[in-house]
């Protein structure tokens, strides 16, 4: 994200509140490190950032938390971000907090930002050991042959929510195209690439892990309209676009409370909270927070922590009602906030938006849906079990009549405790909860994997072998049936 200078105030490149509520429940229950089990681990209950939070903010130490003591450390938050006096990126803001904060919360909003050690906000860097794992995974040789020498660019700009497995799965493209020929990939985490021109050179986009409104400038609505139009005219004027896990966590809404809770350690914690904190504080809605901001956002939040107006929070009532914090109003008219699609066109591209998932290490088990498909021959027409973070989507986000569906969740063998983790109001009447796909848009083609979310799954050789697969048919080297799922629908090969 980026940011702008003017008149000590912060200037952040938010995501409106799809990425707000997307991120909420991954505050909620974040652990630090060694809690659970291990990184991608699932996190849960009223500890972990909570707990982290209330010590920072408890500074005479008393177990109670005050008004005072909330503005304290909000005013403290927002001058070492803005320690020029002009403003800071969010990303600064994100950097402030993690300084600012004693242990453990800075270790909580570090941890995972960067597998090995939390470095960066946005890691560009893999873990070694994940790499041995995932070059020992790797496929020996491409289910096509190349029609023509085939490049791929993969944009791991994550605007949202920022996956520690982003680094793995680019350095899994760059490695996988060397090692079976299928193609040679460009990296890049700057979605200025995304342009025209820029594109001419490429066959194939491959979005990894990007999150929120990753490709729009929110200080340059030109900017903004060229990219989308590039990235739509580049897929629908005969390229392909492949994608996998959080690149369906990004342009839409998503209604407050729906569960998205016990985030596993990793990535972008710090980024999320100074994303929160921004989005609700900017109540002139002109993306930047003044210090007065700041300071009235700090009173919201204690009243809605003390509704008895005690004037004093306990650590157990904080726990509590911490994620009572982070509620995106509702709709206009009243009621539940609606989810919807922040942007139709990629929305309908891509084939489905995020609304809940069960937390990684959720076991799920895969169901092959298209047997005869060559993406899914590295399964052998078997279920298998994956443990990984899972997406759903809402009812008017994914329909087979849109796509045609690889591989889904069995939802048969979810146990009764399992499926209750989805709240009701994310539930899907269908049950029907694909994990992959692919679909022709205009002349290209879009291939989708929704997991992902966890390094483990760059160590699997029938998934990476999956994702061969799944950009050969985007680069338009694999034949494939891409017809909708749905039935009365005419299947057809892919040209």
């Amino acid at each position: 994200m980026t940011g702008t200078r003017s008149g000590g105030r912060v200037t952040l490149a938010i995501c409106a509140a799809a990425v707000i509520a997307g991120s909420m429940g991954r505050l909620g229950g974040q652990q630090p490190p060694g809690a659970g089990q291990g990184r991608g681990a699932g996190r849960g209950g009223g500890g972990g950032i909570a707990g982290s939070l209330f010590t920072a903010l408890d500074t005479n130490g008393d177990a109670s938390l005050t008004r005072d003591e909330l503005k304290t450390m909000f005013d403290k938050w927002y001058m070492a971000a803005d320690r020029a006096g002009t403003g800071a990126s969010q990303d600064q803001i994100a950097a402030a907090l993690s300084a600012a904060m004693p242990q453990p919360v800075a270790s909580v909003l570090a941890a995972g930002s960067d597998p090995c050690g939390g470095r960066s906000a946005q890691p560009q860097v893999p873990c070694p050991a994940d790499v041995d794992k995932m070059m020992a995974a790797l496929p020996d040789k491409a289910p096509a042959k190349p029609k023509q020498p085939r490049r791929v660019l993969v944009l791991a700009k994550a605007s949202g929510f920022v996956h520690s497995s982003i680094p793995l799965a680019a350095r899994m493209m760059e490695e996988m195209g060397k090692k079976t020929g299928a193609w040679t990939a460009t990296v890049s985490y700057d979605p200025a690439v995304i342009t025209a021109d820029t594109l001419e050179q490429y066959d194939a986009i491959f979005l990894d892990n990007t999150t929120g409104t990753y490709l729009d400038d929110p200080n340059d609505a030109a900017v903004t309209a060229a990219r989308r139009k590039a990235l739509l005219e580049f897929v629908r004027g005969g390229k392909g676009l492949a994608a996998i896990h959080a690149a369906i966590d990004s342009y839409h809404g998503n209604p407050a409370n729906t569960g998205r809770g016990g985030g596993p350690g990793r990535g972008g914690a710090g980024s999320t909270l100074a994303l929160q904190i921004v989005a609700q504080g900017d109540t002139n809605h002109d993306q930047r927070i003044s210090r007065a901001e700041m300071a009235a956002l700090s009173d919201a939040w204690f009243d809605k922590l003390d509704p008895e107006k005690t004037g004093k929070v306990s650590q157990q009532d904080f726990a509590a009602r911490f994620m009572t914090l982070f509620a995106v109003p509702a709709a206009a008219g009243g009621g539940q906030a609606v989810n919807a699609g922040l942007w139709p066109e990629y929305n309908k591209m891509i084939g489905a938006w995020f609304k809940f998932h069960w937390n990684d290490p959720q076991l799920i088990v895969v169901k092959i849906d298209d047997p005869k498909s060559p993406l899914t021959a590295p399964f052998h027409g078997q279920p298998f079990e994956i443990r990984d973070e899972t997406y759903t989507y809402p009812m008017e986000s994914f329909s087979r009549q849109n796509v045609h569906v690889l591989t889904s969740v069995d939802y048969s063998k979810m146990s009764e405790e399992d499926k209750a983790k989805e709240p009701a109001a994310s539930k899907r009447t269908d049950g029907d909860y694909a994990l992959s796909w692919i679909r022709r848009d205009g002349k290209g083609r879009v291939f989708v994997e929704a997991h992902g979310h966890s390094e483990r799954v760059y160590a699997i050789r029938p998934m990476l072998e999956h994702v061969l697969a799944g950009v050969q048919y985007a680069l338009g080297d694999l034949q494939a049936d891409d017809a909708p799922s749905a039935k009365g629908t005419t299947t057809r090969a892919a040209k």
